[in-house]
């Protein structure tokens, strides 16, 4: 069970990175911080590497967000503890996880569309 309630953070961790990766560039870009930016990519030169990458990124992101997914959907029917308290805390950490899920799948889906989407416009 331990490894499946750590899906949906390893899971916001990887969409995290895909939002660092390519929105955030446009997010600078598009408030006119271009040279705020330039300055933070010489300070984390891994934001180029992970640019140059997005491709692997984002299937790396796919894949983790679906592990996490069908974590989520094989716990839903796991039995809980019989102690009240305990029960009630194993209900609070699926809820918190549904949240942390949904949250990770709204980040990907972000940075998807500024990675991939956005550029079809200019």
């Amino acid at each position: 069970m331990k490894n499946r309630s750590a899906l949906p953070f390893l899971s916001l961790f990887t969409s995290l990175s895909t939002l660092v990766c390519c929105a955030l560039p446009a997010l600078f870009v598009a408030l006119g911080a271009g040279a705020v930016f330039a300055g933070i990519v010489a300070q984390v030169p891994g934001l180029i590497w992970m640019s140059e990458h997005k491709i692997l990124l984002f299937a790396f992101g796919s894949v983790m967000l679906t592990a996490g997914g069908v974590g989520l959907y094989r716990a839903r029917n796991l039995p809980c503890p019989l102690d009240p308290a305990q029960a009630q805390a194993c209900d609070q950490a699926r809820k918190f996880s549904k949240i942390v899920y949904a949250i990770s799948v709204l980040i990907y889906v972000i940075g998807f569309v500024f990675a991939f989407g956005a550029p079809l416009f200019t």
